[in-house]
């Protein structure tokens, strides 16, 4: 059953409870991975195998995503700074225990290719926050496998 997260905003990525990191260089200049993280949302489950379908919505304000095992998101689109930036909150979701959820993915040039940061802020129940933390392996593996499918699939695009 999909329940209403609390509309918290671009600084809920700095105050969350529970804040999970990651990032890793990829030979990919950020433009191009902008692109395809803002504007190829449709595009999502080619690289990040977590992601089963993923589907822009409201002109591309909003996002539609499912993952393996069912879960689902309604999302808002809080930040779309190409080349630099790309946040959305998760509105609506079926996985119990969150009450609040942004993702920002933040690029900054690192030589030739791009810098990519992904911050996973939450807030939740004891049990959720629980399992995030403890989920933080898993989740460090999935970004970083899907940044190297993504910097794949990006190098192919440009040969």
């Amino acid at each position: 059953m999909a329940h209403q997260l609390r509309p918290v905003g671009l600084d809920f990525v700095q105050a969350a409870p529970v804040r999970l990191v990651f990032a890793r260089a990829v030979s990919a200049p950020p433009e191009a991975v902008f692109r395809a993280l803002a504007e190829d949302v449709a595009g999502w489950p080619e690289w990040f195998s977590a992601v089963t379908l993923a589907r822009p919505t409201e002109g591309g304000a909003g996002r539609q995503i499912r993952l393996k095992g069912g879960t689902r998101f309604q999302e808002t689109v809080l930040a779309a700074e190409p080349a630099e930036v790309y946040t959305y909150r998760v509105d609506e979701t079926n996985a119990p225990g969150v009450r609040a959820l942004v993702e920002e993915w933040r690029l900054t040039p690192h030589g030739t290719g791009t810098r990519v940061q992904w911050t996973f802020a939450a807030d939740g129940a004891a049990a959720f926050r629980f399992t995030v933390k403890l989920g933080r392996p898993g989740l460090g593996r999935a970004f970083r496998d899907a940044v190297v499918k993504l910097d794949r699939r990006l190098a192919s695009a440009r040969a």
